[in-house]
């Protein structure tokens, strides 16, 4: 069946043509809106984008690729450059666990999470998203370390898959109302370690 789509939103191959992806992540966020999750699908942003559905896997394999990149587009989280380290973390959990809280970003992406379990395609999108998400966390470390904060052999990778892992924690057991002094705590406890001096 040949392709069917609004002449001025034309596809221009595997690269993106913006005009069409601009309408077709407007159609996504619509969709989102209206629909939930549950109800989310390519069809559904093809009609309202009127796009082709092989215009929409061309440039986003999956459902999940395409929902992260809505997700991403509405992420408006605070990556704070304090010239602290504790401060920067405890700022960008707080900023983080908000954002998830007062918008439908956290539900978006607690279901992609869940879909992710059963899903290889939603289990690569989400990977990709979260090797991006490791070297933007990664970023404070770098800067703390430039400081003279963080010692030189520290991974930054693994502290921010640490971060992480809190993170995604409480948004998968829906506990984001966590106050400021829980999350400062456990900012100092990864900062300052659990072992006993050595004496």
């Amino acid at each position: 069946m040949a392709e069917s789509a609004d002449p001025a939103r034309r596809s221009i191959g595997a690269k993106r043509n913006p005009d069409s992806a601009e309408a077709i992540l407007e159609a996504a966020e619509a969709v989102l809106v209206e629909a939930g999750y549950p109800g989310f699908s390519i069809e559904a942003v093809a009609r309202r984008a009127r796009a082709g559905k092989p215009t929409i896997y061309r440039w986003w394999p999956s459902k999940a690729a395409l929902l992260l990149e809505v997700y991403q587009r509405q992420k408006r989280v605070d990556v704070p450059d304090t010239g602290s380290l504790e401060e920067d973390l405890a700022g960008f959990l707080m900023s983080l666990f908000a954002h998830w809280r007062e918008t439908s970003s956290g539900s978006v992406f607690r279901s992609l999470i869940a879909e992710a379990q059963s899903d290889e395609t939603a289990a690569a999108a989400l990977a990709g998203y979260a090797a991006g998400r490791r070297a933007h966390t990664g970023q404070i470390i770098e800067r703390a370390r430039a400081r003279g904060e963080v010692a030189a052999d520290i991974d930054e990778a693994v502290v921010a898959d640490l971060v992480a892992s809190y993170a995604w924690r409480h948004l998968l057991t829906n506990r984001l109302d966590e106050p400021e002094a829980a999350i400062r705590k456990v900012v100092r406890y990864l900062l300052r370690g659990i072992g006993t001096p050595v004496r």
